[in-house]
């Protein structure tokens, strides 16, 4: 098995901003070695995607790639409807079997990923995947789309616990924030590249999405076994306990209740925001809208990983909590595209300051053997948000601010909570380091 990488430094040069070269005595004979170091615009780089193991980048390349290829799930009610004739009352079933396998997939795979190993569970994930988006990409009944729909929801997102674990495993403390932030950009990254080629392909017709999505898996599936190593430790390295170890952990407990109130506000993305606001402002403007999000995160992700993660973790994710309650508060006051625009730039900008940092808790949280089942309950708290955000956004309605100002509340909780939880996180980071 691999050990964990210890290193994680930034490589970059040094120099106050010229190009330098240094002379150094090869120190077996030979002639001297000239190395160039690094240009201002070099260092730039370098200081916010070096000093990352190769794997890691192989981990990423693999997760953009299955990401560009993510065109089913955008476009599945409209899928199921259009092509396949349902009702919108038959598509809501079918989607509400989708979050069910979904809720099973995040501690199945969790605990597959400790106990037969982070590659294999990753790589099996993703090649069933595959088949499954061929299953209902031919599925024509009802009872077959919605068994390939379950089957969809459970193996989907079962890379996740493994990817997570993974990145645990080969990056050092230090960085695993700024490595759970690039991988949060590349699915960002992927994602608007599917959602905007995907609609175009469905007009050609809704077998290319599946076709698509289907061999993107297969390829994450085939770069990551041929360049991630297992990770895993070996049995007796650490100690187990499975998934009650993770449930009589207090603290990775209601570290996962902050995460849910986090799942609950984003989650109204794609539940009942969409149904509000094109209400307000139309379809067409709702996307452009929407657009902000994906730009906001392309650009300046890259920029501010580095710096966040070197900041403190529970303070940094308290704070975007935060900005993203304030944000979704704001959704009651739009009357137009440029205040939903305005609130959806506020709660991307907190969603930024998120991003890899509570992957990174979770990772220094757990024993290293039991890394996948941490990830796996993290996991969890996001399917579930699936289930709870539309069932809030339901009983709440999408007229009126109760649903936003009640969203704006559970975010300032959920940053209170994580403030008060913070110096057992520390404490815990610290120990796990020693």
């Amino acid at each position: 098995m691999l050990a964990p990488s210890a290193g994680g430094g930034n490589p970059a040069g040094d120099g106050p901003g010229v190009s330098l070269t240094e002379t150094r005595w090869r120190p077996r004979g030979g002639g001297p070695q000239t190395l160039t170091m690094a240009s201002p615009q070099t260092s730039f780089v370098r200081a916010r995607v070096g000093g990352l193991p190769r794997p890691f980048w192989a981990l990423w390349s693999g997760t953009l790639v299955n990401r560009i290829g993510t065109m089913v799930i955008p476009f599945t009610g409209v899928y199921l409807t259009q092509a396949r004739g349902l009702s919108v009352a038959a598509a809501g079933v079918v989607m509400a079997v989708y979050g069910a396998g979904s809720l099973f997939s995040q501690p199945l795979a969790g605990m597959l990923a400790d106990r037969v190993g982070r590659r294999i569970t990753l790589t099996g994930g993703m090649a069933a995947t595959s088949a499954a988006m061929i299953w209902l990409g031919h599925s024509t009944s009802l009872p077959m789309i919605m068994t390939a729909m379950f089957a969809l929801g459970l193996v989907i997102d079962a890379y996740r616990p493994a990817s997570s674990a993974l990145v645990a495993d080969l990056v050092s403390p230090a960085e695993r924030p700024r490595a759970f932030a690039l991988l949060f950009w590349a699915v960002n990254l992927g994602f608007s590249v599917a959602v905007t080629a995907g609609g175009r392909l469905a007009e050609l017709g809704f077998h290319w999405l599946f076709w698509i999505n289907a061999a993107t898996s297969l390829g994450f599936a085939v770069l990551v076994w041929r360049a991630v190593p297992e990770t895993r430790p070996e049995r007796g390295e650490s100690a187990g306990g499975g998934f009650g170890a993770v449930f009589r952990d207090r603290v990775m407990v209601a570290f996962t209740l902050v995460v849910l109130g986090n799942a609950i506000m984003y989650s109204q993305t794609v539940t009942m925001l969409p149904v509000a606001m094109t209400r307000i402002v139309g379809v067409g403007d709702f996307g452009l809208a929407m657009a902000v999000n994906g730009v906001l995160i392309v650009v300046m992700q890259p920029l501010v990983a580095g710096w966040l993660g070197r900041l403190d973790g529970p303070v940094t994710m308290a704070a975007g909590l935060a900005v993203m309650a304030v944000g979704f508060a704001m959704t009651a006051f739009v009357t137009d595209l440029g205040s939903l625009m305005a609130s959806v730039a506020v709660w991307t900008l907190g969603e930024i300051a998120t991003a890899g940092t509570a992957a990174a808790i979770v990772a220094a949280l757990a024993p290293p053997a039991l890394r996948g089942r941490y990830s796996g309950v993290f996991g969890l708290a996001w399917s579930a948000s699936t289930v709870l955000a539309p069932l809030l956004g339901g009983a709440l309605g999408v007229t009126g601010g109760a649903l936003w100002f009640v969203l704006g509340a559970v975010g300032l909780a959920s940053a209170a909570a994580l403030l008060v939880l913070g110096p057992s996180i520390r404490r815990r980071s610290r120990a796990a380091l020693t």
